[in-house]
């Protein structure tokens, strides 16, 4: 889809059946039940550290990282729109009493460094690259902190979609992908941590 069609571009877009888009957020909303549930009776069986490593807890993260991408893609695809809902903000409601230990957050952006990784050989797999990226998270996240910044939350992710067109980073990440680029991975998937 080319972001100059009608669905991308300046005009408002009616007509839109909006049901695919409930769909996509009720089978979310069914993985994230699906999740609790485990996380719940992980956690009475191991400890906090080991419950975040169990396999069942991460095969569950995984599905609820790519039902956020699916949700992304159906709303990209029918309105155009690149929506940020995978973002969590902590903040005091209305009157809430400020910790004055703590200090207050005047505002929060976020900060993005994009991979385009590939395997060596035949044979080679991936699993281990978001391992390596979530050590290299902890670290950043370390740096940050020691140099007075508030890291609200850091998220690695596998296959987001990214602009790799020409293999350089800094392209639109939402162009449509050509078929012939062998560069291109259709698999996006965006793994919270």
């Amino acid at each position: 889809m080319s972001h100059e069609d009608a669905t991308h571009g300046p005009a408002p877009l009616g007509g839109v059946d909006p049901e695919p888009l409930h769909r996509a957020v009720d089978t979310l909303a069914a993985t994230l039940h699906d999740y609790v549930r485990t996380a719940v009776g992980v956690r009475a069986e191991f400890g906090a550290a080991e419950a975040d490593e169990d396999p069942r807890v991460h095969v569950l993260e995984e599905q609820v990282g790519q039902r956020n991408a699916d949700l992304f893609d159906a709303l990209h695809g029918a309105l155009g729109m690149h929506p940020d809902l995978t973002t969590s903000i902590w903040e005091p409601g209305a009157g809430a009493p400020h910790d004055e230990d703590q200090p207050v957050v005047q505002r929060a952006e976020s900060f993005y460094l994009s991979f385009l990784v590939a395997a060596r050989g035949n044979d080679a797999s991936l699993d281990g690259v978001l391992s390596l990226i979530d050590g290299a998270g902890e670290d950043v996240a370390e740096r940050l902190s020691d140099g007075g910044y508030e890291v609200l939350e850091w998220i690695s992710s596998r296959g987001a979609p990214a602009g790799f067109d020409d293999g350089s980073l800094g392209e639109d990440p939402y162009e449509e992908a050509d078929d012939d680029d062998p560069g291109q991975d259709d698999d996006f998937r965006e793994d919270g941590r």
